[in-house]
């Protein structure tokens, strides 16, 4: 799949800053090598130093998790001036913003092409494949569609998206159902725990725990883990919704937003947001912000300015942290 999605050919120069030993590095490994295209290792996922060894190594292709790319677009400017166009980058892990992939894509000149998958199915399972005429669209209208998870990956598993009742749901862009996936690369389960096994693969299907949408031209877009959907007053609130949003303010270069109890509403959404250098916004410009572009129930009752998001190892955002850091602060 790799292979005749991501054209890898022997001239490719391949920056490792997914480490190799993550679900979505190790099959590079493989593939890079297997193309004889090069490999260039970095010590660590630093934005200065991935941008300095892409234009020394003159890399023409890397993947990274979408906070590693919100890094690389708020970088100094005199690095991003010198990166070369062209780089291809792919990007998963988590769903990436359209206004990240639009910075990229525009002021950078890479393209950005963004899978979808987990561990238990080897790992990748769609792709956001670019159709001729998603050429014809604006940057914003192509950064959109970049942002969804995309179609089956070549030869790797069948993906659909579910109700309870197992049926697939129209494709209408709205109706919420779970990304399911079987196939010969879904695990056979967990090792040695047969309960966990029994919960997650059900009638032959995996079950992915991702909230999801399909589009009229039968793209898939998540629109959260469904742990992670926010019931306010009987109403779904997405965080990757409010976060996207969020991440268009000048003053915000990372945000999480997560659900909190709350005594009349269920649960309130709360972003937890990092600003840019130099600038700052206070909660009620954020808030009228929010409330230009979003029904009024999705709007973050509060604002926390946090210094840094906690991250695992290969760049995901540990809501659970915040959850507790928040909890403790009440």
């Amino acid at each position: 799949g790799h292979l005749v999605h991501i054209h890898l050919t022997a001239a490719d120069r391949f920056l490792w800053v997914v480490p190799m030993f993550h679900a979505n590095g190790w099959t590079f490994v493989w593939n890079v090598t297997a193309v004889g295209a090069i490999h260039v290792c970095l010590p660590k996922a630093d934005p200065r130093l991935i941008l300095e060894t892409i234009t020394r190594e003159q890399v023409t292709i890397f993947a990274a998790a979408p906070t590693v790319l919100i890094a690389l677009a708020n970088a100094p400017e005199e690095l991003r001036r010198q990166a070369p166009r062209g780089v291809r980058v792919i990007t998963a892990g988590a769903p990436p913003a359209a206004a990240t992939i639009e910075r990229l894509e525009g002021e950078l000149g890479w393209t950005i092409l963004h899978v979808y998958g987990l561990t238990e199915v080897s790992p990748v399972v769609t792709i956001c494949e670019s159709l001729p005429e998603h050429s014809e669209l604006s940057l914003s209208e192509r950064g959109a569609i970049k942002s969804r998870q995309g179609v089956e990956y070549l030869a790797n598993a069948q993906v659909r998206v579910v109700d309870d009742q197992g049926h697939e749901v129209p494709h209408d862009g709205t109706t919420l159902g779970e990304i399911v996936i079987r196939g010969n690369a879904v695990m056979a389960g967990y090792y040695n725990d047969p309960e966990a096994t029994a919960r997650a693969i059900r009638d032959g299907w995996f079950h992915s725990g991702d909230a999801a949408v399909v589009h009229p031209d039968g793209y898939i877009q998540i629109r959260d883990r469904w742990k992670d959907v926010i019931i306010s007053g009987g109403e779904n609130i997405s965080s990757i919704e409010v976060e996207a949003l969020l991440l268009r303010h000048p003053a915000i270069q990372e945000v999480a937003v997560i659900g909190v109890p709350d005594p009349y509403w269920g649960e309130s959404p709360v972003a937890c947001v990092v600003f840019r250098p130099g600038v700052t916004a206070t909660s009620e410009e954020l808030r009228d912000f929010c409330r230009e572009h979003l029904a009024h129930f999705k709007v973050p009752k509060q604002f926390h300015p946090v210094a840094e998001l906690p991250k695992t190892a290969t760049g995901k955002i540990q809501k659970f942290v915040l959850r507790a850091q928040l909890s403790q602060s009440d």
